[in-house]
């Protein structure tokens, strides 16, 4: 049935999810378990194991991606598939990106000093003296 929103009768009453909240996407944690694995039975899926990318809204997992299957679970309460096509692309930054070290990381390895430079000391400084000359 349609209604005269143009939704379909299962669509009612669902809000879409990330439809003006923020969303977080972020690698889950252990102490994100507990709220995964309930999302995982509200889907009546199997738990994701392994690497997991989490899409959080209100601070609460609407949906996951496994980066080692790439199988998600999601929120079957709200309109969760473009968070799904968000985790997916996220994902496959994170595995592009995998070869080479992160950015932050080259550009220290640029700018270390020399292999003889020792710097200066810390814990040879007076207390109230300059260190740079």
């Amino acid at each position: 049935m349609i209604t005269q929103s143009g939704r379909g009768a299962a669509d009612v009453g669902r809000r879409p999810a990330g439809s003006g909240d923020p969303v977080v996407i972020r690698l889950a944690r252990d102490a994100d378990l507990p709220l995964l694995h309930d999302l995982a039975e509200l889907d009546s899926a199997r738990p994701l194991s392994g690497a997991v990318l989490v899409a959080l809204v209100d601070g609460r997992p609407s949906a996951a991606l496994s980066l080692d299957d790439a199988r998600a679970i999601a929120d079957p309460f709200r309109a969760t598939a473009a968070l799904v096509e968000l985790l997916a692309l996220r994902a496959k930054q994170l595995r592009a990106a995998g070869s080479r070290p992160p950015r932050t990381r080259r550009r220290w390895i640029a700018h270390r000093p020399p292999a003889g430079d020792q710097g200066f000391d810390l814990k040879n400084t007076t207390p109230g003296r300059s260190v740079v000359s």
